[in-house]
C-alpha cells in the first residue's frame, strides 16, 4: 500500500505539471484527472493509517496538507469556469 501511495504522489506531480503548461482550453481534463488521483491518494493514506502503517501524528499532518491541496485544486478548476 505504501508503494501505491508513493506512486500516486508522483503521478499527481506529473499531472499537475502537465496541467500547468497546457493550453487553457485543454486544462479541464487534466484537472479532473488530478482531482481523481488526489481523491485516491486521500483514500489510500486513510487506509494506510487504519492499517497502522502510518502513525496518527503523520496522518494528521498529511491529511491536512492533502485537504489544502484539494481546496487549491478546486479554486483552480473554478477559475477556469469563471473566465
Amino acid at each position: 500500500m505504501g508503494v501505491r501511495v508513493d506512486n500516486l504522489f508522483t503521478e499527481i506531480l506529473e499531472v499537475a505539471l502537465t496541467a500547468r503548461y497546457t493550453r487553457r482550453e485543454d486544462k479541464k481534463k487534466f484537472l479532473e484527472e488530478l482531482s481523481r488521483k488526489l481523491d485516491n491518494l486521500k483514500f489510500f493514506v486513510t487506509l494506510l493509517w487504519e492499517a497502522k502503517g502510518l502513525d496518527a501524528s503523520k496522518y494528521g499532518q498529511l491529511s491536512q496538507k492533502l485537504a489544502t491541496a484539494g481546496r487549491m485544486l478546486g479554486k483552480w478548476m473554478q477559475s477556469l469556469t469563471e473566465q
